[in-house]
């Protein structure tokens, strides 16, 4: 009933205390980990919708049966230019400046504005394909596809 003896193993108060710290440390570490490793695997998992897009359009399987238009592509196309920088913006102001003096010119332009701007955009429009006429039946007449099952018009 009285207190016990130094020999036995008696833990103090704050050793106690010390334990339960250390448990709870352990605890918070073990689940911090846990749910760091399925934020990685849900991460991982998760495919952004415009990756998901790009798979979709994704040709490049394709050009294993295409060789022709995947050399004429490499070499009639130079590669576009994604970012406009000060320098390309300065270069592109004036090679443009340069072409419009030139346009100011030219002595077409000089006598009809509108008429030589309307001829330059013909010309660089592709070329109109036109459509294969219908067939005709023997006796020249336009064949019809009549429509089983409806009737042309209510007489009553």
């Amino acid at each position: 009933m009285g207190k016990p003896s130094k020999g036995s193993e008696v833990t103090t108060k704050s050793d106690k205390k010390f334990e339960k710290k250390l448990q709870f440390y352990t605890k918070v570490k073990d689940t911090v980990t846990s749910l760091s490793v399925q934020k990685e695997i849900g991460k991982k998992k998760k495919i952004r919708s415009r990756q998901k897009k790009l798979k979709a359009y994704d040709l490049t399987n394709l050009s294993e049966f295409l060789p022709e238009f995947n050399a004429l592509q490499k070499s009639a196309l130079p590669a576009p230019e994604l970012k406009m920088n000060c320098k390309r913006r300065q270069k592109l102001v004036l090679t443009e400046g340069e072409r419009l003096n030139k346009v100011l010119d030219h002595p077409a332009f000089q006598a009809d504005p509108v008429g030589s701007i309307f001829q330059h955009l013909l010309s660089q429009q592709p070329p109109v394909e036109e459509k294969p006429k219908k067939k005709t039946n023997t006796n020249g007449s336009k064949k019809r596809n009549k429509k089983k099952g409806k009737t042309d018009s209510m007489d009553f």
